[in-house]
């Protein structure tokens, strides 16, 4: 027997910092539970308050330990952090191989901090499906920062620039990142550069080779915000001062260009597209297997139809 939640509670519980709420929310928005609308609904209100900060990058530049950091400094302000942080997902149960990022544990008897793991299911761009209503629940919460931080697979994590107000880019010294950024086109998403492991050798060299990319970029020339590059020792919170003060900067920025309202919108856009994708979809997959698309793709491999028009006609019968 399943038992029925009460939405308006759990979401005022929410709204009160009760981190079982909270942790609740989560898991039904995690699980698109049947009440995913109710709550959205109920959420959309309290929600917008938030600066929700991206991290990405390649493997091994730091991030984990970079969120780690920004925890910290933002805590020493008396700021409420959220951290959703993507991982890979086991093959086999499709939960997040690093479960409660261990990593952070210094922030686990904190109040004011609050840190999910999500499996990222296969999602493309690093981000988990559920990633968009997880961060409208820690909002809700009254986080004022949310970090997420992404898996780190690559060219896929320019995705993360669609949910985040402010995207730092983390390189490190000595492993090509520059080479990457410019294949990835890192330099269209990045709001401020972070050089992570500054104590390396190579560090200057990959200060000099983003500047150089910059120069060359026309986009940072004309998008009236020119990323700044911040050279960190995560490990030791070097550097942590000089990003907050540019995370601070973006946003007084975003705020007074009109450029913050701009991405959320586009934020929400992409949800709302996501959500209509879904529903489609899940029409669709009745089909599957169904009479109609069997036949329909029997006549396409006969020569009888091609498969945009065979596709109409199925779209044309989700309509009726």
């Amino acid at each position: 027997m399943v038992r029925s939640i009460d939405v308006s509670d759990l979401v005022e519980r929410t709204r009160a910092g009760d981190r079982r709420a909270v942790a609740r929310l989560i898991s039904f928005v995690e699980n698109d539970a049947p009440q995913l609308r109710e709550i959205t609904a109920a959420l959309v209100p309290l929600s917008g308050r938030a600066h929700v900060i991206g991290l990405t990058g390649s493997p091994g530049v730091g991030k984990s330990t970079s969120t780690s950091a920004l925890v910290t400094g933002f805590r020493a302000r008396g700021q409420r952090v959220g951290v959703i942080a993507v991982d890979p997902s086991s093959p086999f149960s499709g939960g997040a191989l690093l479960g409660d990022r261990v990593r952070m544990q210094e922030h686990s008897g904190d109040d004011g901090v609050f840190i999910r793991s999500m499996a990222s299911r296969g999602h493309l761009g690093g981000l988990a499906a559920a990633t968009a209503a997880t961060l409208r629940v820690l909002d809700a919460a009254g986080c004022d920062i949310v970090l997420i931080e992404t898996v780190g697979v690559g060219q896929a994590e320019v995705d993360i620039a669609s949910l985040a107000d402010t995207t730092l880019v983390l390189l490190a010294p000595g492993m090509g990142d520059g080479i990457q950024a410019a294949k990835a086109g890192i330099l269209e998403i990045a709001d401020i550069f972070v050089v992570n492991k500054a104590d390396r050798d190579g560090a200057e060299q990959t200060t000099r080779d983003l500047r150089h990319m910059q120069a060359h970029n026309p986009r940072a020339r004309t998008a009236g915000w020119r990323p700044p590059i911040v050279k960190t020792i995560a490990s030791r919170k070097e550097g942590l001062d000089r990003l907050i003060e540019a995370i601070d900067s973006h946003q007084v920025w975003m705020t007074e260009s009109g450029e913050l309202p701009r991405r959320r919108c586009d934020r929400a856009a992409a949800e709302i597209e996501a959500i209509a994708l879904s529903q489609v979809s899940r029409r669709f997959a009745h089909l599957h297997g169904d009479v109609a698309l069997a036949t329909a793709a029997e006549n396409v491999v006969a020569g009888a139809t091609d498969p945009y028009s065979a596709a109409d006609r199925l779209v044309a019968a989700l309509s009726g």
